[in-house]
């Protein structure tokens, strides 16, 4: 397929936002889903019941992208993670996490023009998201550039959850200010160690929506994000804490990526990421 026109793309993306703003105006006037329905009934994790869950096999296909690797280990959208239609996509992530439709038809559509496959047509394996610079990153949140499993990221997701300040009913909770303070850590150390370093506003603005969903769907919570983040699995009674009526808006999600990203301070930690080079 050839790439869409920028007049296809012109109408699709003023579309989209448009019908953002809609819904963005109905979760304002509708309640809020009740605890424990967040996921509709009859959807994988409905009242916090998820499928089985498979750690990667050999042969399997996987991202960088931990909910989409949860979503694969189980079997909410293709187990070997081979084969997705981006059309599945889109409806799967809109009832795992409770993501807005607009949300959920932006970001596969965006994925299927990187890729320049058919949004509509084509199938795609989780590893072709990884396409340097297309969505994947250098100073990912819980990987370097030479981390390939969950097993190699483990130091920086531990490293990650130790900043947490906040709390919910005693338990650590990750704070935007948290999140800001990581994100320049990890900017600083990539930037020191990784020769080939290149991070736009573009790719610091993905970085800040994938550090945004930690504290959208998940609240920040250290005790589920730990399992979430490690073990690339969905706990057993845990559902999306979003619970607008028609899912997280782009809108809505820009008010937590926005001063996530504003906040991040990459040279308060370049001292620091001078002294990891050096042991390097």
């Amino acid at each position: 397929m050839g790439s869409p026109t920028i007049l296809y793309k012109a109408f699709y993306y003023s579309g989209i936002f448009a019908w953002d703003v809609a819904l963005s105006f109905l979760n304002l006037v509708l309640f809020k889903r009740p605890v424990g329905e967040v996921v509709p009934e009859g959807h994988p994790g409905y009242a916090g019941n998820w499928p089985e869950y498979r750690p990667q096999q050999e042969g399997d296909s996987r991202c960088s992208c931990p909910a989409l690797n949860a979503m694969a280990n189980h079997g909410i959208i293709s187990r070997s993670g081979r084969g997705i239609k981006f059309t599945d996509l889109t409806r799967q992530i809109r009832t795992t996490y409770n993501f807005s439709a607009t949300f959920c038809s932006f970001v596969p559509h965006y994925a299927a023009f990187m890729l320049n496959k058919s949004y509509g047509k084509d199938t795609f394996d989780l590893e072709e998201l990884d396409l340097h610079n297309g969505i994947e990153h250098d100073a990912s949140l819980t990987s370097c550039t030479s981390a390939r499993s969950v097993k190699d990221s483990q130091p920086f997701i531990e490293d990650l959850l130790s900043f947490a300040t906040g709390k919910d009913k005693e338990q650590p909770m990750l704070t935007i200010k948290d999140m800001s303070r990581f994100s320049g850590k990890r900017r600083a150390e990539a930037r020191a160690t990784n020769p080939m370093f290149t991070l736009d506003l573009s790719h610091k603005l993905f970085g800040s929506t994938n550090t945004a969903t930690l504290l959208t769907a998940f609240g920040g919570r250290v005790d589920d994000l730990r399992v979430f983040l490690l073990e690339e699995r969905l706990p057993q009674g845990w559902e999306p804490r979003i619970r607008y009526p028609y899912g997280l808006t782009i809108l809505k999600f820009n008010q937590t990526i926005i001063p996530l990203e504003w906040g991040i301070r990459e040279p308060d930690w370049e001292g620091d990421a001078g002294r990891v080079e050096a042991i390097i």
